[in-house]
């Protein structure tokens, strides 16, 4: 401890100490789990053109009234009828790879979003993914 302090220095030390306000534990603070206004979208069905305009919409709207967390359900393909058509790539033309990138390609949504990641199993695994949301200002 440093031996320099002044006499008022030790008394307001020891009003605080004996008081009953004490300052808050930040630490408790931060432990508190945060909660996100989450919506979701599925997908399934639709064709990449229609999927991607109804995705802009989407996350327009949610980034309108808030909303931080979105889970876009593409599904992961496998029942896809791209296999017919062998001009088309069986993994480049499904939903599940092709609307992240649409939306990684767009500066104006990109502008309004934190993160996007692959969905926990319980919100679709592989088959969907996060869209996390900055904050209106």
């Amino acid at each position: 401890m440093n031996n320099n302090l002044t006499d008022k220095d030790k008394r307001d030390w020891n009003t605080f100490l004996k008081s009953e306000d004490k300052l808050p534990n930040k630490d408790l603070k931060n432990k508190e789990k945060k909660t996100f206004k989450t919506q979701s979208i599925d997908l399934h069905g639709y064709t990449l053109e229609k999927a991607n305009v109804i995705v802009e919409s989407f996350i327009n709207k949610n980034f309108k009234e808030g909303t931080s967390k979105l889970v876009i359900v593409t599904g992961k393909g496998l029942h896809s009828k791209n296999e017919a058509d062998p001009f088309v790539s069986k993994d480049l033309s499904i939903l599940k790879y092709s609307v992240p990138e649409f939306i990684k390609n767009n500066e104006e949504l990109m502008k309004k979003i934190t993160d996007i990641r692959e969905a926990d199993v319980k919100d679709g695994g592989s088959g969907a993914f996060y869209v996390y949301l900055k904050k209106l200002k």
